[in-house]
Order: C-alpha cells, then structure tokens, then sequence
C-alpha cells in the first residue's frame, strides 16, 4: 500500500470500530458502518497528501469515470445553467444582496450566478489550477486559495460576516467534515444558513447500480452520506437541519457525459451507448434523485 494512503479503522460519524464491506476494488473498500450506516473508503489518501489528488489532472483527467472530470472548465455554460435552475431555491435562504461564501469554489460558477443576481460573493477552492478560472471572472480579492481556516484571516472573509455559506459536491470529499462545518459555522452571520449538496447513497439508483454507481470514485469521494447520517454530521458541526431534499440535485449534462459515466455499467452499455459522443455538446438536464441538498443553520 502506497505511503499516502491511511487505512481507516474507525467510523468519522460514531467512532464505531464494527463495519462491513459493501465491495472492494484494490487498493479500495468501500466499507458500511454498523453503527450508524456511514459508507466510507479505506484506505484514503492521508491528510498531508489530499491536495495531491486535486491538481491540474484532477480537472482534465485520463480517466473521469473513476477520478476527476474530463474537461470541467470547457462544460461551464453546463454548471451555469444547472445554477440559474437552483437560484430560486437558493435565494429563498438568504437575504437580497446577502453575502455568499461558496468553499470548494471550483471555477466559481455558482458564486457567478448568485453576483450576477446582485449578491456579494466569495469562494474558497484548494485547487489554485481551477481557482483562476474563478479569480478570473470575480477578481483575487473575492476567491481565496487555500482552506477556509485559512481564508479566515483575509481580507472580506471575516468570520461572523456571511449570510450563506455553501459546499456544492464538496463534503465527501473531506477528511474531517465536522472540523470544517465548524469553521463554516464561524462564518455566518446570526441568522444565516448553510447549503449541502452531496450525494446519497441510500438513493434508489445507488441500490439499483450496485458497486457500478458512478459516484464510487474512491480517491476523491472518500465518505457516502444518506440522510440519516448527514444529519447526524451535521448535528456534530453544530448545525440543526432544516430542509432535505433531493428536487434541486440535478445537473445539466451533456451526451458526451453520460456516453462516458455509462462505461461504468460495462462494456456492453458502453459500446451500446458510444453514439452519445456524435451529439456530446448536446446536453440534458438530469436528476437520478441520488443526490441531496440539505439547508442548516447554526445551534448557537
């Protein structure tokens, strides 16, 4: 096993030491909890290493059916609709003109919907080769690279100065998910609220592809939350649930993505579904209702 990868013997949500494995693919298991029913991955990479999986292949990947995107940055007319669809849903928990804080910014497509909507926005992203992407449209003074503990001591990121902060497709990706609700936590005004997409794998689609699911990526999403257990996560970060649902997970995706996510079936439906990549700039919105978006606030 690779000096990078850490093997994890107890569950992040309970502390429980009893699991079993839903399948493994080496290095990988992806392993349930007993306890509480947290799905996670061991080994993961250890918490030094993380950034590692996060550079500039992450983002044009060889192989985006089992790590990063193909090409994120040329598919962002795609994000951009899929937030112009959510942005009703959003602004229905935070104020006009609010301030937004969005960490794992990306390339700040969300954060460029919600300015465009007139709110003063801020992203966050680890990532510096996808940041600029971000830094380019918003400015450096509004994106930060690095973490949000170390976002905390700049410049317009003040804790206690935000109405929203929001994780799109982010939290399953982090080591310590508590220690980071916590800090997001910090970051809110009295009164305002936090946004969780991620997937859900109690989904029936999950149960129905099996170990095929194509958000088993083992390198990058190293926990699979349900609603039981993001709740309960939630409760540990200091935040109180207050809306779940699974109506806002869609995306806009083109043929070409989902002539690539269906190789994970086999090669059959690969082959089968191979013609997809004539019309990949043609494009769909999709919802399989295996993701979730989930609204909190803080406890205190």
């Amino acid at each position: 096993m690779s000096a990078n990868l850490v093997e994890v013997k107890s569950c992040q949500v309970c502390g429980g030491a009893k699991h079993s494995t839903v399948f493994a693919e080496e290095p990988y298991q992806v392993m349930r909890c007993s306890d509480c029913g947290l799905v996670f991955v061991s080994p993961r990479w250890n918490d030094e290493s993380i950034q590692e999986v996060y550079n500039a292949d992450y983002w044009q990947s060889d192989s985006p059916k089992t790590k990063g995107y193909s090409d994120y940055a040329s598919e962002a007319e795609l994000y951009l609709k899929t937030f112009r669809r959510r942005r009703n849903f959003v602004r229905e928990h935070v104020r006009p003109g609010g301030k937004i804080l969005d960490v794992g910014c990306a390339a700040g497509y969300f954060l460029r919907v919600m300015r465009d909507s007139g709110h003063e926005v801020y992203g966050v992203e680890l990532s510096a080769s996808i940041a600029q992407h971000a830094i380019d449209h918003l400015g450096g003074d509004h994106i930060h690279v690095g973490t949000l503990e170390t976002a905390s001591s700049a410049e317009g990121f003040e804790p206690g100065s935000f109405d929203l902060v929001t994780f799109w497709d982010v939290i399953e990706h982090v080591p310590d998910p508590q220690a980071l609700l916590r800090q997001a936590a910090t970051m809110l005004k009295p009164g305002g609220s936090l946004i969780i997409e991620t997937q859900n794998v109690d989904s029936r689609f999950a149960g129905l592809l099996g170990r095929r699911w194509h958000h088993y990526k083992h390198e990058e999403h190293i926990y699979h939350f349900s609603p039981r257990t993001i709740e309960r996560l939630l409760q540990q970060g200091g935040f109180e649930l207050t809306e779940l649902t699974s109506s806002y997970g869609g995306k806009y995706v083109s043929f070409g993505f989902i002539a690539e996510r269906a190789a994970r079936l086999g090669p059959l439906v690969g082959f089968l579904l191979k013609p997809l990549n004539l019309l990949k700039k043609a494009n769909l919105y999709l919802n399989l209702r295996d993701e979730i978006v989930v609204v909190a606030r803080p406890t205190s």
